[in-house]
């Protein structure tokens, strides 16, 4: 089916074409309208254009309302102020497009007009640790802004750039060798039981690592015989990945989330390609030799004694760290992978290192005005003291521990609603408003802000939360089976009241709103537009009787109100990666 063009942009276009009937010397002026609380839309360009011309901005007003064609679509066109137009759209101009909408899967939303194919980078856990409180933004955030974007159209490519290598794992490989048998095979093995293993397996080597001399210069040699690729090392070390990925995927699912294992590429699968990346920059003039290490350097980047603060590439000893494997990612991603978007979903406290990485590979000419990177940088998970969130031990927060609270919470808000539930369908509903709920509270705040980890907010019936969310869905699909064979049906010959109206003009923005929030790389747009759905739905519900309506047209237009509600905010929460219940 056709994708509906919204009735912002229908009416944006009449009055546009008015413009240029009643002013052709104006050229293609914008009429900038946005909508208002005095009518539906207004358009403010009339003074803009007023003023360019030379004009009185009330007669310019007066000459477009006449030139603009307003059957079918508007009910009533003023001038308004010094030359604002007010325009108020049919009753059944909303209603006739809410049914195209009905009638798609999509709901009339389009795909964007250009697509590519956008490598995201996100969900970034360390093989052998344990995930944390600080590894939540870049999973949440970042597959939102993928089911966003496949939505729209774009092919997205996820890469989970793990860390899987570095100086840490001498010890850890060393350690396991010098006593055999701490590693289960990862097939025998939980998500739990794995990272028991692997935490065990750390603190011991931890430990032996800082008391005897002669096992660290051990453990410093075998990761020379890791990077150099001996056999009997990479297995060990594979065994750390593998046994890491086990655990990885339980919080994962916990988290409701799809990871899929080709796209976990950590750092150790750029290392074969760091030396190259390290010879071409050095080739092409971008990198430089400066006591001994490979840099690049930028005018605008500076220390606090006002020096030049570099990109080390290639360190004195030879040694090559994040910013070598991060550039030959891109390389990878760029030439391999066919990108023409790097979208990167890590902590803001890496931007400068990202802006540094993205403008050495702009002047090497891996990116440029066909090929970008932007660097999603996301705040900071703030605990109730203002602070980053911390247990009261002052210990980092794990993040499973956090999960399991809030699914806790979120069961005992459900079965103090519940009527007709078994234990099991609460604990399924809890899993679903818990997890839902951490998720709500992410994505609901700009990416760039802190936010401040509450759970009795989250799982709160009222305010800005998922669950009120939830249950909003959750009521209107009480109502539709409660209607039994009673159908919704769109009625455009009916006046609307002035909460359907309300509702109608939002349910129509949906495909505006996910454009916008796509194209910006901002969930936090579409979750403000579905809270505002659920509100306005709210509102309708409390004026507007459905099932005991006065006509049974307007039974069926209400039910249909209701059904395109529905739809939207499950369509909408499925793209933050929000479960919707139908009973709670």
């Amino acid at each position: 089916m056709a994708p509906v063009t919204s009735l912002a942009a229908t009416v944006n276009q009449r009055v546009a074409n008015a413009l240029s009937a009643a002013l052709p010397e104006a050229g293609a002026a914008d009429p900038l309208l946005r909508r208002s609380d005095r009518a539906d839309f207004q358009a403010n360009g009339l003074l803009a254009l007023a003023k360019k011309l030379g004009g009185n901005p009330r007669e310019l007003a007066g000459k477009v309302v006449d030139a603009i064609a307003a059957e079918g679509l508007l009910k009533d066109v003023e001038v308004s102020g010094p030359g604002f137009l007010n325009l108020t759209v049919a009753d059944a101009a909303i209603t006739g497009t809410l049914a195209e909408r009905a009638a798609d899967d999509r709901l009339g939303v389009p795909y964007a007009a250009t697509t590519g194919t956008t490598v995201i980078d996100y969900a970034q856990p360390n093989v052998a640790k344990e995930m944390h409180v600080g590894h939540l933004r870049s999973a949440v955030i970042g597959d939102a802004l993928r089911n966003m974007l496949d939505f729209t159209g774009e092919k997205t490519v996820g890469r989970h750039h793990i860390g899987d290598w570095g100086t840490q794992f001498g010890m850890l490989i060393q350690y396991l060798i010098e006593n055999p048998g701490q590693l289960a095979p990862a097939a025998d093995v939980d998500g739990e039981q794995a990272m028991s293993n692997l935490n065990r397996v750390y603190k011991a080597s931890r430990a032996v690592f800082d008391s005897d001399e002669e096992f660290k210069e051990r453990a410093r040699r075998r990761v020379v015989a890791l990077q150099s690729g001996d056999a009997q090392t990479l297995e060990l070390w594979q065994r750390f990945v593998d046994e890491s990925k086990v655990y990885f995927y339980s919080v994962f699912e916990k988290l409701d989330m799809e990871i899929r294992d080709e796209e976990i590429v950590g750092e150790s699968a750029y290392n074969a390609m760091m030396a190259e990346t390290a010879r071409m920059l050095e080739e092409s003039g971008v990198a430089v030799r400066s006591e001994g290490a490979l840099v690049v350097f930028f005018d605008d980047i500076k220390g606090k004694d006002d020096k030049p603060v570099p990109l080390i590439v290639q360190k004195a000893d030879g040694g090559f760290g994040y910013a070598a494997s991060d550039l030959s990612a891109i390389r990878n991603r760029v030439f391999d992978l066919g990108a023409t978007t790097l979208l990167y979903v890590v902590d803001v406290r890496q931007s400068l290192h990202f802006r540094m990485v993205f403008e050495t590979a702009r002047r090497a000419g891996w990116l440029n005005d066909e090929v970008t990177a932007h660097n999603m940088g996301y705040g900071t998970v703030l605990g109730a003291d203002g602070k980053p969130f911390k247990t009261r031990e002052g210990e980092t927060v794990r993040l499973e521990d956090l999960l399991d609270e809030a699914v806790q919470r979120a069961a005992e808000v459900v079965r103090e609603k519940a009527r007709d539930l078994t234990e099991d369908e609460i604990q399924e509903r809890a899993a679903q408003v818990g997890i839902g709920a951490v998720k709500y509270a992410d994505l609901s705040t700009s990416p760039s802000r802190d936010y401040k980890f509450d759970l009795d907010q989250m799982v709160s019936l009222n305010g800005d939360t998922s669950v009120y969310l939830q249950y909003a869905y959750a009521r209107i699909q009480s109502i539709l089976r409660k209607a039994g064979e009673t159908k919704p049906a769109a009625h455009p010959e009916l006046a609307l009241a002035p909460a359907e109206r309300a509702l109608g003009l939002h349910l129509d923005a949906f495909g505006d709103t996910v454009a916008e929030a796509a194209a910006e790389y901002a969930p936090h747009k579409l979750a403000a537009y579905l809270y505002q759905l659920a509100s306005l739905y709210t509102t309708f519900y409390d004026q507007c009787p459905v099932l005991k309506a006065d006509t049974p047209e307007q039974v069926e237009n209400r039910l249909f109100l209701c059904d395109l509600t529905a739809r939207t905010l499950h369509r909408g929460m499925a793209l933050l990666g929000i479960r919707t219940p139908e009973r709670l």
